[in-house]
């Protein structure tokens, strides 16, 4: 994009709008993370990004007039809103007295939404032949660009310009408490290099990938999610990287990346998929309601379901704003199968707390989950959240560190308290911890008799 901002003249103006319609629903983490990474883009220009907040339809058609602009370039969005706030500014601009062209270049992505498509002309609906062309389509080097590429004008004499204390208080960043990762590009840089880098086997890091990155109790993934969310580093950088590897752990993170990138793909043609069942004979299945379920839906949010894992994961979501993947699969499971929730209520709370909330990649990942999207898993495959505990969290370590009640039980007993519970002086003192709300072997057969009569 600046490459392509620069072709058309050489100074420019670098802006960012706050819009509501964006601000409001994202949730305290990813509020406070993007005025970090906004302050660190301003430093890295030495002060000259410009701030404004409204409807970018109107205010960059009006920042547009009053700088003469010969042009208005961004990175495409393929997101619903995004696509339909960026046409509303493109012909805002172009019924302009003097025409702007809005230039779209690039994306968030390796391969864009809508370049793939099957034999047919058709959008990909399984994973496995999208990842197939993904690889065989490949992409682009990363662009060699930089704060100097452009010649920025000094912003802080126009009109409108939201300065960055205003900016913190908008968006909470010095009234959001929680621990939360050091934003910028720099930092985002830092720790690709830190995880890709990574030498010492058995202790993480991009070597070990795929081996341990279902294992909650390592910290063994590369939690660039939030990074990537952002536009803090590209997905074209990190494959770039992995260019000339083949191992194990390099072809498991070009996987994941695929899976985004396919996400986005499936967003782009459904953007109805983001609030229904991209199946929609899902649209039949019976889900719980009234007050017993609402009071399901609170103790599994604030992670007092009785069943360690799940608790583990929810808590530490609210603690970190962030959880571990196979935890989402397994709370996701638990909500939707054992509780017979909707997937789009869990959906909306990830939303909601996730700093790396990403609308494709969530709605799509609990579909998936349910049953009810693309790739998903079989209605009968119904994660028991006991023998998830036992399996991915062998030790109980990741209980033990959400769980402080549980603190007192070695081992991966941690994951069967209740075979303990007559027991009390291996629990914390003066601490509690819920019998499970349900029971898991009754809710599976429940599950499977409304799924198979749809």
């Amino acid at each position: 994009m600046l490459t392509e901002a620069r072709a058309h003249a050489p100074d420019s103006v670098a802006v960012f709008v706050l819009d509501e319609n964006l601000c409001r629903p994202s949730g305290a983490a990813r509020a406070a993370f993007l005025a970090g990474c906004l302050r660190a883009l301003d430093a890295e220009l030495d002060g000259r990004l410009l701030v404004v907040a409204g409807d970018p339809a109107r205010v960059i058609p009006e920042l547009a007039t009053r700088l003469d602009a010969v042009s208005v370039h961004v990175s495409a969005d393929f997101g619903p809103y995004g696509a339909a706030r960026d046409q509303r500014t493109e012909h805002a601009l172009s019924a302009l007295v003097r025409p702007v062209p809005l230039v779209r270049t690039g994306s968030a992505y390796a391969v864009s939404p809508g370049r793939l498509l099957t034999k047919t002309g058709g959008p990909y609906r399984v994973f496995t032949p999208f990842r197939r062309a993904w690889l065989d389509y490949g992409w682009h080097s990363p662009a060699v660009t930089g704060a100097r590429t452009l010649n920025w004008v000094d912003p802080s004499h126009m009109p409108g310009r939201v300065p960055f204390d205003e900016v913190a208080a908008k968006l909470g960043e010095n009234s959001y408490t929680a621990h939360l990762p050091e934003p910028g590009e720099a930092a985002a840089h830092q720790r690709w290099a830190d995880f890709r880098d990574e030498g010492d086997p058995g202790n993480g890091g991009l070597t070990d990938y795929h081996e341990l990155r279902d294992r909650p109790d390592r910290d063994a993934t590369s939690r660039l999610s939030p990074y990537l969310k952002f536009g803090c580093i590209h997905p074209r950088t990190l494959l770039h990287d992995l260019r000339h590897r083949d191992d194990p752990g390099s072809t498991a993170l070009r996987n994941e990346l695929a899976w985004r990138d396919f996400y986005a793909d499936v967003l782009h043609h459904r953007p109805d998929s983001a609030r229904r069942n991209f199946n929609p004979k899902f649209d039949a299945i019976e889900y719980d309601t009234g007050p017993d379920a609402d009071e399901a839906f609170a103790a599994w949010c604030a992670g007092r379901t009785g069943y360690p894992i799940v608790d583990a994961g929810m808590r530490q979501l609210a603690a970190q704003s962030w959880m571990h993947n196979r935890l989402r699969m397994i709370v996701a499971s638990f909500l939707t199968k054992d509780l017979h929730l909707p997937w789009w209520r869990g959906a909306r709370y990830f939303m909601t707390r996730l700093i790396d909330g990403d609308l494709a990649s969530n709605q799509h990942g609990w579909q998936w989950t349910a049953g009810c999207g693309t790739d998903a898993a079989p209605y009968f495959r119904v994660f028991n959240p006991v023998t998830q505990g036992e399996r991915f969290d062998p030790t109980g370590d990741y209980v033990r560190r959400w769980v402080p009640e549980l603190r007192g039980i070695h081992g991966k007993a941690v994951h069967r308290p209740w075979k303990l519970a007559a027991q009390p002086d291996l629990f914390a003192r003066g601490a509690s911890y819920p019998p499970p709300i349900v029971d898991h072997g009754e809710q599976r057969d429940i599950a499977l008799a409304r799924y198979a009569r749809l």
